[in-house]
């Protein structure tokens, strides 16, 4: 079945989540396989933001995380708790956004062409299920309007689509 999904180019980012966050809501079920709505949950960000090279999951097994559903350029496979953007935002448990990568210590480059990258963690309740990691190749990418809105998306996640974890 064909999803139905659109967003205007010509919106602000804050006016383009206020139309994404509904159309995931629908888009997405508990009904289904959890590797496809994440996998429809990163086309439809990769779709609605030009300024998005990579955005994918990284899934926490309880020692480290894997990489999960993405939509970009091919990915490491497992980063250890601590290590680089998406390490240290799952040990935090804290969204991190980097302007700069190169000034970030230890940034762990997937693809030598990203300048700025934004690590939202997945928690339900206080248990870690993994981070939502977005790259861009421009400086200075992301910004509150993401943060606020990736962490509802990542909150809705958690609550309505991990719920048998």
């Amino acid at each position: 079945m064909a999803e139905e999904f659109k967003v205007p180019f010509a919106l602000s980012d804050k006016e383009r989540y206020e139309v994404l966050l509904p159309q995931i809501k629908i888009l997405l079920s508990k009904d289904d396989l959890l590797l496809s709505n994440l996998s429809n949950f990163t086309a439809a960000l990769k779709q609605t933001f030009e300024k998005i090279s990579w955005v994918g999951f990284y899934l926490f097994d309880g020692e480290k995380l894997y990489l999960g559903p993405f939509q970009g350029k091919v990915a490491c496979t497992k980063i250890v708790l601590g290590k680089g953007v998406c390490g240290t935002s799952a040990l935090n448990k804290e969204t991190i956004i980097v302007g700069n990568i190169n000034n970030f210590p230890g940034h762990i480059a997937c693809d030598d062409g990203s300048n700025s990258e934004i690590v939202v963690p997945i928690l339900k309740g206080t248990e870690l299920i993994g981070v939502l990691d977005l790259d861009s190749y421009q400086f200075n990418a992301f910004d509150e309007t993401d943060r606020k809105n990736l962490e509802d998306l990542c909150k809705f996640l958690a609550q309505e689509i991990f719920v048998n974890r």
